[in-house]
């Protein structure tokens, strides 16, 4: 058994907070240099100069890439060896979001109550955080925070089995097109298939982690990727204002699902991707 500390994790989280924030991972910076190459639209072309002189900007001066710097979500690989030593794990991470929060200058954007009593909690605690358990003696922490301008554009439908592959592909591009140019784009596009509603939700969500440069290693769900990369790039929304640059990437994540369904969950995500890792 090994003991982590909570103050640990609180250091460790803070930090991640500030350099998701600021450093846009280079993966998804090389794909917006990508996009830019082949881009048709000559407005498309300036929007997509000025989100990459962004990028640097932010890189060299530890400035946020963008201003809306999102509800925390955090994803938690807590290895079964693991002890978590001097409090609870989640009351770490929250104390680590405010730390890194306050101490980066990033807005903090987080109601305490949905709907009735929409008060700023002042610190953009709590997180949302999804905990994994595994092997082995490790913690790995992913702190990726998700603006609300692409997450109030991402979607769900349960389709039924028979409606397959091409069903699956129409249900992304309903959401897709009723998008539109809202979520900020070049986004990227996470989508979860199988398991119940939520599952499906949290899976889109955790495909947003996959680098830009890579595909599904099954060839059967590499395909559609591909075919929804291809797609999503011929709508015409492109970088904002118009384009052939509308997505960077498309990820999918599946699992097993009961006989009768098929959930198709879409998470998009603003072309700012961000994400922060670190293992104790």
């Amino acid at each position: 058994m090994r003991n982590i500390k909570t103050e640990e994790i609180t250091e460790v989280v803070a930090q991640l907070c500030k350099e998701a924030a600021y450093y846009l991972p280079d993966d998804v910076y090389e794909a917006l240099k990508k996009g830019r190459a082949t881009e048709k639209s000559p407005v498309g072309c300036d929007v997509l100069d000025q989100i990459i002189k962004n990028a640097e900007i932010a890189k060299a001066e530890d400035r946020p890439y963008c201003q809306d710097t999102g509800l925390t979500i955090v994803f938690v690989e807590i290895g079964q060896e693991v002890h978590i030593e001097g409090g609870l794990m989640e009351d770490a991470i929250n104390d680590g979001i405010a730390k890194g929060y306050t101490e980066g200058y990033l807005r903090k954007s987080v109601v305490g109550e949905p709907l009735f009593n929409r008060v700023n909690t002042k610190d953009n605690t709590p997180g949302v955080i999804y905990t994994q358990l595994v092997a082995g003696d490790k913690l790995k922490i992913t702190v990726a925070p998700k603006g609300f301008g692409s997450e109030n554009n991402s979607g769900l439908e349960m389709l039924v089995p028979a409606e397959g592959v091409e069903g699956v592909k129409a249900a992304v591009m309903r959401i897709i097109k009723h998008a539109d140019c809202n979520p900020c784009p070049p986004m990227v596009v996470g989508i979860g298939v199988g398991g119940t509603m939520d599952k499906a939700a949290y899976m889109s969500k955790k495909a947003l982690l996959h680098r830009c440069d890579e595909h599904n290693p099954d060839p059967n769900y590499a395909k559609p990727e591909k075919d929804l990369f291809e797609m999503i790039n011929k709508t015409g929304i492109g970088p904002q204002l118009g384009g052939t640059t509308t997505t960077l990437a498309v990820h999918v994540e599946w699992g097993p699902t009961h006989i009768a369904g098929l959930p198709v969950a879409v998470t998009i995500c603003c072309h700012a991707c961000r994400h922060a890792s670190r293992t104790l």
